[in-house]
């Protein structure tokens, strides 16, 4: 498509007219117009033009100057924008499409906010609840700049004032923060507009009625419906919850037990009901299965995380901001139950060229299918129709971004090649293995010391490990090795559904045997293999557990310098363990099992403002630094804390 005329305007223009000052709505759409087609000495004859369609094009901006004063409504979805403020041209703006756009972010859904102050729509959904959280934002951060400038000019003489004034604007930047850090491009962005009006007033406060002002209106009604997961777990208490649906307790410590005073201590922050079915706050039977940290992928960063977890049950994927307690982003599937969650980061190319980089989810469970979920433009760009049965879990590769592993109720787990997306954000994935087990795989783990080597996987039937090469000509596979936890007959055929390292050798496992966790050697283990397919581990340590006879309480690790195992219960209790030392120092094996370093106490009724009387956890993990910690429960709560 080249440039618009004026014939065409007329042409897809409403009503029809020979005149374009007449023309009231214009639709575009799919005409695979670039920026440049958009010309606003033609545009702006469109006087009276009130609803404009851009939709699936490829726009990577809006030009500046359309002179569309009086466009109340814009759709501009699956197009390639990669920025938001050209907006601000709209002042009469009440309703906008984004959707489809992976370049934008959380925090351009926060400017369109702040730059379009009739806005009453964004994506077809309500924008009030936006709007509030942008004016709780500004006036946080009109209060911080302010306080900045007066210890900024406190620290001058009055010879330098005047010549330091954009020393200031760079200053705030650089040192006035709020909010979590997956907001921090808006936060800094108006940072700068605040110091920069700071400036140009001559220091006089900046008010609060620069925010631009809305009408009253009601509240926008939360996310709609989730669907409650299958049971997996029998003799499930009923719970008893009042009708509020999230409660912040960040005054009340958690209940600790086991700890000597030195161990941090971790208070809880948020408690949130967000995969509630029909958004009911009496939903007690969604019950949530797994989450992860996004990692952080800014170079220098390997190994770090964000404060952002990604959370699922029922037909819903939540991704939340820790601090906050904020859900960034929801995505629904009906008729879906997921089970397993993973993040991964690939690098697109934009069909101007333009490369990109940005974070998938990858969200999977009783359908057998692999949503793959672009986080930040919120929806998915892709699926693969992975197993003809649930899949239990998922896993990235560590080594190669868009290698992905499934395992399912099928009894075989698959490595997958995502490949890298095409300009539409279409993903082609490709088998490379298929793995057969004997039993269903609960657990997947790339051995950290040779991920491109060896997959291991706790199953209903045990511990096994498969050679994952892809330089070897079988392209299917069986269990090369299964692991033995104890002598005896009875030692193999033991269900494993909690496994993880805790640094490049030493592996946590759960399941095995009743009332403990295990740690082993896999370096200890593996020399002494030789040709064997049933190998006894070398056990390290064994932690105390809960006695439970219940299964998949999945644990996690800290890896990242930390040394810290955590696993939930039956009673609702987060077991932690501090095992730098058996990794600094292995000892001989002790004679009864390490006990916990704490026990994280589920909070008491009336500290979360609800009756609950008795919850499982079915899924606890933090961040690798230990700064948070996301528990999940069978009775549909998400638990955040933080370390103090």
């Amino acid at each position: 498509m080249g440039p618009l005329s004026a014939r065409l305007l007329m042409q897809r223009g409403r009503p029809k007219s020979d005149r374009l000052g007449k023309i009231r709505s214009l639709d575009l759409s799919g005409l695979k117009l670039l920026s440049e087609h958009l010309d606003p000495k033609l545009l702006s004859r469109l006087k009276q033009l009130q609803e404009l369609d851009l939709s699936n094009n490829q726009l990577e901006t809006l030009p500046a100057n359309l002179g569309l004063s009086h466009l109340r409504v814009l759709r501009c979805a699956n197009n390639q924008l990669g920025d938001v403020t050209a907006l601000c041209q709209f002042p009469q703006l009440e309703e906008l499409s984004l959707e489809g756009n992976p370049f934008l972010t959380v925090s351009d859904n926060l400017k369109v906010s702040f730059l379009l102050p009739k806005l009453r729509k964004v994506n077809g959904k309500d924008a009030s609840s936006t709007c509030s959280q942008v004016e709780n934002l500004n006036r946080e951060l009109t209060s911080r700049v302010t306080a900045h400038w007066e210890k900024f000019k406190a620290a001058l003489s009055p010879e330098e004032a005047e010549k330091a004034q954009a020393d200031f604007v760079r200053s705030a930047v650089r040192d006035v923060r709020y909010g979590p850090e997956s907001l921090s491009e808006f936060t800094q962005w108006r940072v700068r507009m605040i110091s920069e009006e700071l400036v140009a007033s001559g220091g006089i406060q900046v008010r609060e009625a620069d925010i631009p002002e809305r009408p009253p209106k009601a509240t926008a009604a939360r996310e709609p419906r989730a669907k409650p997961a299958a049971l997996k777990r029998p003799d499930d208490t009923p719970l008893s919850l009042s009708p509020n649906k999230r409660v912040c307790t960040s005054s009340s410590s958690a209940h600790v037990e086991g700890s000597d005073g030195s161990q941090p201590t971790l208070e809880p922050l948020h408690f949130l009901q967000c995969h509630s079915k029909n958004n009911s706050p009496r939903d007690l039977e969604t019950q949530l299965w797994a989450c992860a940290f996004e990692p952080a992928w800014e170079e220098g960063q390997a190994g770090a995380t964000s404060q952002t977890v990604a959370t699922c049950g029922g037909e819903a994927v939540c991704v939340i901001d820790c601090q906050t307690g904020i859900v960034l982003h929801k995505y629904k599937a009906p008729g879906e139950e997921f089970f397993s969650v993973a993040w991964t980061a690939l690098t697109v190319v934009t069909q101007a060229g333009h490369k990109k980089r940005w974070s998938v989810l990858a969200a999977a469970g009783l359908r057998g299918l692999v949503r793959l979920l672009h986080v930040q433009a919120g929806f998915c760009c892709g699926v693969i129709r992975a197993h003809k049965k649930a899949i239990a879990t998922l896993c990235f590769s560590p080594t190669h971004e868009t290698h992905l592993f499934t395992a399912s109720y099928d009894k075989r787990i698959i490595l997958w090649d995502l490949g890298v997306p095409n300009h539409d954000y279409e993903f082609q994935a490709s088998q490379l293995l298929t793995l057969d087990t004997t039993s269903i795989p609960l657990r997947l783990c790339p051995v950290a010391s040779c991920p491109d080597t060896y997959l291991l996987a706790g199953c209903e039937g045990g511990c096994c490990c498969w050679d994952v090469r892809l330089d070897q000509p079988q392209k299917r596979r069986v269990c090369e090795v299964e692991f033995v936890f104890s002598e005896g007959a009875e030692a193999a055929g033991r269900r494993v559904d909690g496994l993880a390292f805790v640094n490049e050798d030493v592996v946590a496992s759960k399941g095995n045997s009743l009332g403990t966790i295990c740690l082993w050697s896999w370096s200890q283990t593996w020399v002494g293999r030789g040709k064997q397919s049933t190998l006894a581990v070398v056990v390290l340590a064994r932690l105390q557990w809960s006695p439970t006879k219940l299964a998949y309480f999945s644990l996690s690790t800290c890896p990242a310098g930390e040394g810290i195992v955590l696993c939930g219960d039956e009673e609702g209790n987060v077991w932690v363990y501090d095992v730098r030392h058996i990794l600094t120092q292995p000892s001989p094996l002790p004679a009864a099992p390490q006990a916990p370093t704490q026990i994280l106490k589920w909070p008491q009724p009336w500290a979360l403002g609800q009756m609950v009387t008795k919850t499982m956890v079915n899924t606890v993990m933090a961040n690798p630094t230990f700064t948070y910690l996301t528990a999940l429960t069978d009775s549909n709560i998400v638990a955040i804390w933080k370390r103090q």
